[in-house]
Formats: structure tokens, C-alpha cells, sequence
């Protein structure tokens, strides 16, 4: 499974042509202790670099923006009741939601692992 990073702090897992997405380990530890996540409808259609969701922690709120354009297939619906597993398992348990790509071309423009490590190392 190819894993992705974006310039906006969020990362994708691709399989069969579905992407999961969540916020990165570094976008959670700047975030602080979460307190509420506000997810995309089921059958919106998001668009690469445009709001897909919302984060709000103890020190702000911030936008998650989709890395890849498609339909939301299906959310995470462990984060209503328990925003704070993204401070515990942001790369892992703590998806946001899953978009059925629209264009796989777009995940050309993302980074790997060894890059994004390289951007936020600064």
C-alpha cells in the first residue's frame, strides 16, 4: 500500500483506487490536544488542496484539506466520539475519511515519506 504526504500535513493510503486520509503525526503534535473534528458529508466530492475537514484543538482550529479530489465514500465515525485518537494514532486508527480518486494523476504531485521528513525537519 503506497502511503503519501502532502505539503498541508496530511497523508493517503491508496488501495484499489480508494484513499484513506488523515493529518500527520506532525500536524497533531502543532495542533495539541484535539478536542473536536468536523468530517465531510459521505458522497461530497472534495477537490485536491481544497477544505475537506475541520480540527479544532486547546490552541486553534485548523483546516484539513484533501489531498487528492473525489467522492468521500465513507468517515471515520470513531472521531466524533473520541477526537483525541488523532493525538494517539494520527497515521494509523485515526483516518478521516476515505475518497474515491477522481484523478490518480494527483498523487504524482505528493510526497514520500523521505521528503516530507525533509520538509518539516525544515
Amino acid at each position: 500500500m503506497t502511503v503519501k504526504f502532502s505539503k498541508d500535513h496530511e497523508w493517503v493510503k491508496v488501495e484499489n483506487g480508494i484513499a484513506t486520509i488523515g493529518i500527520t503525526n506532525h500536524a497533531q503534535e502543532q495542533l495539541g490536544d484535539v478536542v473536536f473534528i468536523e468530517l465531510p458529508a459521505v458522497g461530497k466530492t472534495v477537490a485536491q488542496h481544497g477544505q475537506a475537514a475541520v480540527v479544532e484543538s486547546v490552541k486553534a482550529a485548523s483546516e484539513v484539506y484533501a489531498p487528492i479530489s473525489g467522492e468521500v465514500v465513507e468517515v471515520n465515525k470513531d472521531l466524533e466520539g473520541d477526537p483525541a485518537l488523532v493525538n494517539r494514532a494520527a497515521e494509523s486508527e485515526a483516518w478521516f475519511m476515505k475518497v474515491k480518486i477522481s484523478n490518480p494523476a494527483e498523487l504524482e504531485g505528493l510526497m514520500d515519506k523521505t521528503a516530507y521528513d525533509k520538509l518539516i525537519a525544515g
